[in-house]
């Protein structure tokens, strides 16, 4: 009889506390940042692989059948130069940013090559990093310090991620 008086509160008390949460999580104010999704959608057709920064956000845009890498700075809604990075040899895969905007790592296809590639946007240089062992990376996730990696690999016919610290 007890037991039973004991399992009966111990389930009200689970009710209320989960219904409380519940009801919590149902009042999060998510709403579309509407001028900055109106930026992103002015001229291109396709956008994917989207990254944030601090203030900034970085994908993957598509202009007239072309992927490029593209990044909008989200204060003035106005796209960020990236001198050196988008080239008309290749096809970008995957694209991340470091929370200060200052590193992007991006995996592109050249030729028949696969490429890891960290972008230094303060001096607009690219760094080619080797996988070892070698291996086709697919995907890219940039921490935010910009300076760990994580990169899913593809070997011999297994997925792996790999995660690599970075120098400087």
């Amino acid at each position: 009889m007890k037991l039973n008086y004991y399992l009966k509160k111990y389930f009200s008390y689970y009710f209320i506390f989960s219904s409380f949460l519940l009801g919590g999580c149902s009042r999060i104010n998510m709403r579309p940042m509407y001028g900055l999704n109106d930026a992103l959608f002015q001229s291109s057709t396709s956008y994917r692989e989207p990254s944030l920064g601090n203030k900034w956000i970085v994908s993957l845009v598509n202009y007239q059948g072309k992927d490029k890498i593209e990044m909008i700075d989200m204060n003035s809604r106005k796209r960020v130069p990236l001198p050196g990075l988008n080239r008309a040899d290749s096809q970008p895969i995957s694209v991340s940013l470091s929370a200060n905007g200052e590193r992007l790592a991006l995996i592109r296809q050249r030729a028949d090559q696969t490429e890891l590639l960290i972008y230094r946007r303060r001096v607009g240089t690219l760094q080619r990093i080797e996988l070892i062992p070698k291996g086709i990376p697919r995907r890219v996730s940039l921490d935010s310090s910009g300076k760990v990696l994580a990169v899913q690999v593809s070997r011999e016919g297994k997925w792996d991620v790999e995660v690599i610290r970075l120098k400087g």
